[in-house]
C-alpha cells in the first residue's frame, strides 16, 4: 500500500506540469493573434467546457515555431522565357506547314502524269494565247481561233520533233563511224600528250567498260522494258497536255472564275487580283525564255556549223529545247556540242565550240534575259539553281523545267498579296482630322507595288489576257 500514493503523486505532477505548458502556449498564441490583428470571430465568444477541452486537444498537436507564410505560384505561362515562347509558337507552325508539304508532294507524286502534264499545257497556252487575242482583235470568233492556233502549234511542234528524230537517224551511220575515228584520234593523241598514259591503261580502261555492259546486262534489258512504260506515259501525257491546252485557251476565263469559288470569301478580292498578275508573269516568262533559246540555238548551231560538226541541226534543236532549263540546261546542251565535236571533228574543234558556247551564253546571261524579260521575272540566280535541283530531284526533267516559272509566278503573287493587306490595312485605319491629319499626310503616301494593289480586283482575267 505504500507504493500507490507515490505513483499518483508523480502522475499527478506529470498532468500539473502538462497544463502548466499548455496554458504557457495557448498565452503565446493569444499574444501572437494580438500582434497581427483582431482575431476571428470565435475568439470573442465565451468559452464553454467542451471547447475548452477541444482547444486544449488542438493546441497540444500546435509546433512550437510560428507558421511561415507561403508566397503564390506565379502563372506557368508568364514563367517561360518570352524568346522560348516565340520559338514554340513559330516551332508548332512550321510543323504544321511541313506536314502539309509533305501531303501535298505526296498527292502531286501519285499523280505526277497528270500534274506535270497540265503545267506543260499553262505553259504552252501562255506561248499560244496571244496568238488566240490577236485573232480575235482582228474579227475572228474565239472556236475557230482557239482550234487554229492549237493545230498550227501542235504541227509546229510535231515539226520540229520528226526533223529531230530525222536529222539522227539519217546521220547515225556517219556520225558512228566520225565517232570510232575520233576514238582513234583521242587514243593516239593520249599515248603521244605529256600525261605519259600507256596503251595498256588504255587497253585496261577499254576492257572494264566492256566487264561492266556485261555485269550490267540484266539491268539494260529491265531498262529498255521500263522505256516502252515511259514511251506510253509519254504520249499519255501528250495527250493530256494537248486537250487541256485546248480547254484553257476556248475556256480559260471561265475556268478561272470557277476556281476563284473555290477561294474563302475574305480572302476572294487579293486571289482574284494575284491572278491576272501572275499570268502576265508567267506569258513574260516563257515568251522570253522562248526567244531566248531560239537565238542561242541559232548562234550555237552557226557556229558548230561552220567547224564543221556532225548534225549540227540537231544539236542546235537540243539547244533550244535545253534552254528551257535556266542555267543548268545551257551547261548540259553545251557539254553535248563540245562532246560531239571533240569525238568527230578533234581537240581543236571542241575547244572551239567550247568558245562559241561560252561566248553566246554570256551574252545571253548580260544582254538578252535582262532585256527580254526585264522585270516581269525577277528571280536570283541561287533561288534558280536551288529551284532546278529541287525540281529535278522530285520530278526529274519535267520538274526541272516548271521549277523556275514557278518560283517566278510565286514571288509575284506573294508580293502583291503583301502589298494588298497593307493598303487594306491603311484603307481601314480611321482617317485623321483637323490638324493631325496635315501631320499625318506624308505617312499616308503609297510605294508603287501598294498603288498597284489598290486597283480594284477583278473577278477574273480578261479574256485576251489569261485562261487561267
Amino acid at each position: 500500500m505504500s507504493r500507490v500514493p507515490g505513483w499518483l503523486g508523480r502522475l499527478g505532477a506529470g498532468l500539473t506540469r502538462m497544463s502548466e505548458r499548455l496554458d504557457q502556449r495557448r498565452e503565446e498564441a493569444r499574444r501572437h493573434d494580438a500582434d497581427d490583428g483582431p482575431g476571428p470571430v470565435s475568439d470573442h465568444v465565451p468559452h464553454t467546457g467542451g471547447d475548452a477541452a477541444a482547444e486544449d486537444a488542438a493546441a497540444e498537436h500546435m509546433p512550437a515555431h510560428p507558421a511561415v507564410a507561403v508566397g503564390s505560384r506565379p502563372d506557368p505561362a508568364q514563367a517561360v522565357p518570352w524568346g522560348v515562347r516565340v520559338a514554340a509558337e513559330a516551332g508548332w507552325r512550321l510543323l504544321v506547314l511541313a506536314g502539309t508539304v509533305w501531303v501535298l508532294m505526296r498527292v502531286i507524286s501519285a499523280v505526277q502524269l497528270v500534274v506535270l502534264a497540265f503545267v506543260a499545257a499553262l505553259l504552252i497556252t501562255a506561248l499560244l494565247q496571244p496568238a488566240v487575242a490577236w485573232l480575235r482583235r482582228h474579227g475572228v470568233p474565239r472556236g475557230p481561233a482557239t482550234a487554229l492556233t492549237a493545230i498550227l502549234g501542235f504541227v509546229i511542234m510535231g515539226l520540229i520533233g520528226w526533223f529531230v528524230t530525222w536529222q539522227v537517224m539519217e546521220n547515225i551511220d556517219n556520225l558512228s563511224d566520225q565517232v570510232q575515228d575520233g576514238i582513234d584520234e583521242l587514243r593516239n593523241w593520249l599515248l603521244n600528250s605529256p600525261f605519259h598514259v600507256t596503251d595498256k591503261q588504255i587497253n585496261e580502261i577499254a576492257k572494264n567498260l566492256r566487264e561492266a555492259v556485261g555485269a550490267n546486262t540484266d539491268q539494260i534489258t529491265s531498262a529498255g522494258l521500263e522505256g516502252v512504260t515511259v514511251v506510253v506515259e509519254a504520249l499519255t501525257g501528250i495527250l493530256l497536255a494537248a486537250f487541256s491546252t485546248l480547254f484553257l485557251l476556248y475556256d480559260g476565263k471561265r475556268i478561272w472564275q470557277w476556281s476563284l469559288k473555290l477561294v474563302p470569301a475574305a480572302a476572294r478580292p487579293g486571289v482574284a487580283g494575284a491572278g491576272p498578275r501572275a499570268w502576265r508573269t508567267l506569258t513574260a516568262y516563257v515568251r522570253g525564255t522562248v526567244i531566248v533559246a531560239l537565238i542561242d540555238a541559232i548562234f550555237i548551231g552557226l557556229g558548230i556549223y561552220f567547224l564543221d560538226v556532225p548534225m549540227a541541226v540537231p544539236l542546235a534543236v537540243f539547244i533550244f529545247l535545253f534552254a528551257f532549263i535556266p542555267l543548268v540546261g545551257a551547261v548540259v546542251s553545251g557539254a553535248l556540242a563540245v562532246v560531239v565535236a571533240l569525238v568527230t571533228q578533234g581537240v581543236f574543234a571542241a575547244v572551239m565550240t567550247l568558245v562559241v558556247v561560252l561566248a553566246v551564253q554570256q551574252i545571253e546571261g548580260h544582254i538578252l534575259q535582262p532585256f527580254i524579260l526585264g522585270r516581269a521575272v525577277r528571280v536570283h540566280p541561287l533561288a534558280v539553281v536551288l529551284s532546278v535541283a529541287a525540281g529535278g530531284m522530285v520530278a526529274g526533267i519535267g520538274g526541272a523545267v516548271v521549277a523556275v516559272p514557278l518560283v517566278a509566278v510565286t514571288n509575284t503573287v506573294v508580293g502583291y498579296l503583301r502589298a494588298y493587306s497593307r493598303e487594306a490595312a491603311l484603307r481601314q485605319r480611321p482617317k485623321p482630322h483637323g490638324a493631325t491629319s496635315t501631320d499625318a499626310a506624308p505617312a499616308l503616301g503609297r510605294a508603287p507595288e501598294v498603288q498597284e494593289a489598290q486597283e480594284p480586283p477583278k473577278a477574273g482575267p480578261p479574256s485576251d489576257a489569261s485562261p487561267a
